[in-house]
């Protein structure tokens, strides 16, 4: 065979290779994302209304006190991200030093990856409710005044998302890091420890600037996770509320969706959705 013919079939089988993920991509991603663009500029009811409205969508969003306490919160849940990065890094720092008990820790932080985000907000919303074991906890050891409503207003409930958030991506977090720490040779520890380097000065002159593309990428994976995926945790929380104090952008799409409160427009869900996108 000559090197043209071997270069054109190598080529051929390239196209074959790709042409089954570019077709998923192009029906499942690309397809409703310019739908979604279009559909923006639209007052689509999702039946039968689709008249052409340009940029009054967008228009109403940028005018809409609502909107804007909307993205004030999901701004605000993206302070989990360096706070699951920081205290996965110290899980995994010490599940590398091998701990005493450190098998049976690796399996159990993990657990939370594996139980629905459902059921982990359902679980949050029980430990936190007025009558909940937290309060129970506080009131048993004289902190009466600790004992709250939770999810009775926004700066708590915020902060109990937060919580939950990092506790359920402790596990994800680790175990990334935990890959990236595996190319580290092990020499490198042990002359530290021989130099008597201590333990967070292992962390932080030896791991941290060695994992910097690691650490790049939980960041950036973890950021956009938590503009995308909060939905679970709001609805089986917090529904949003009070009022739109805990409702992230995402949430919005679905509540303009389905008319809660509103009259449903996918139009106007869809241009939340395209700045979601941006």
């Amino acid at each position: 065979m000559s090197l043209g013919k071997r270069q054109r079939t190598v080529r051929r089988e390239i196209v074959l290779s790709l042409l089954p993920v570019a077709v998923i991509l192009v029906l499942f991603r690309v397809y409703p994302i310019i739908t979604a663009i279009i559909k923006s500029f639209t007052n689509w009811d999702g039946l039968s209304r689709n008249d052409w409205v340009g940029v009054k969508n967008y228009a109403d969003l940028v005018s809409s006190g609502t909107f804007w306490l909307v993205l004030r919160n999901t701004l605000v849940l993206l302070i989990n991200v360096p706070l699951q990065v920081f205290v996965g890094l110290v899980v995994a720092l010490l599940l590398y030093e091998q701990v005493k008990g450190w098998r049976v820790y690796r399996a159990v932080i993990y657990t939370p990856q594996i139980i629905s985000a459902v059921i982990i907000g359902f679980l949050f919303r029980t430990f936190f409710s007025l009558n909940g074991p937290v309060n129970a906890v506080l009131t048993a050891v004289g902190l009466e005044g600790l004992a709250i409503e939770w999810f009775g207003n926004a700066g708590t409930a915020l902060g109990v998302l937060i919580f939950s958030i990092v506790w359920f991506s402790i596990g994800w977090q680790a175990i990334v890091i935990l890959g990236g720490m595996s190319a580290i040779p092990p020499s490198v520890f042990e002359a530290a420890r021989l130099d008597g380097a201590t333990y967070w000065q292992r962390a932080f002159f030896i791991v941290v600037p060695m994992l910097v593309r690691t650490i790049e990428f939980a960041v950036l994976a973890s950021g956009v996770w938590t503009l995308t995926q909060l939905f679970p945790f709001l609805y089986s929380m917090t529904k949003g509320g009070p009022g739109f104090d805990t409702t992230t952008l995402d949430y919005l799409i679905y509540l303009r969706s389905f008319g809660f409160g509103f009259g449903s427009n996918y139009g106007y869900a869809s241009a939340v959705a395209v700045i979601l996108l941006a």
